[in-house]
């Protein structure tokens, strides 16, 4: 397990400790797999993921242990224009945005502190103190372009 994953295990133990709710192991490792795995997964993707680790949780738990995560503030709920909720480790420090192709689906994170920076200074201009943003660019991703010029399907 990664230092990364540790310290998230660790804080989301504490949560549960100071909010007296049970630490079952069924929670451990929804929330040991959530902390490894990368990336952007909706619920049913995060799922099959733990089924492969333990074929006994239900769907539910794994549910509810993704809400006590985002609750800890330690997971992220994830909003694109399909209307699909995903879910990504939220990581101090670390702020993204993201490119989202409209075909396949795919989601690239991408960070760079010109548009962070041009965002403060578009906020402050219009007298406004920004305590948080969502930035998602939609597109098609060049393997789509390439398979739509040649008339293939992406899906």
């Amino acid at each position: 397990m990664s230092k990364q994953s540790s310290a998230s295990l660790a804080d989301f133990l504490e949560f549960m400790n100071r909010k007296g709710l049970n630490t079952t192991s069924q929670r451990r490792v929804i929330a040991e797999a959530f902390f490894e795995l990368p990336g952007h997964y909706t619920l049913e993707e995060f799922y099959q993921h733990i089924l492969r680790r333990d074929p006994g949780i239900g769907q539910t738990t794994v549910y509810r242990t993704l809400k006590l995560l985002c609750d800890a503030g330690l997971a992220m709920e994830i909003h694109f224009s399909d209307g699909i909720t995903r879910y990504e480790a939220a990581r101090p420090n670390s702020h993204h945005d993201h490119l989202v192709c409209l075909s396949c689906g795919r989601i690239v994170e991408i960070c760079d502190p010109r548009i962070e920076k041009l965002q403060h200074e578009m906020a402050e201009k219009h007298g406004f103190s920004l305590d948080g943003h969502v930035h998602n660019l939609y597109g098609l991703c060049a393997a789509c372009r390439n398979a739509r010029s040649e008339g293939q399907s992406t899906r």
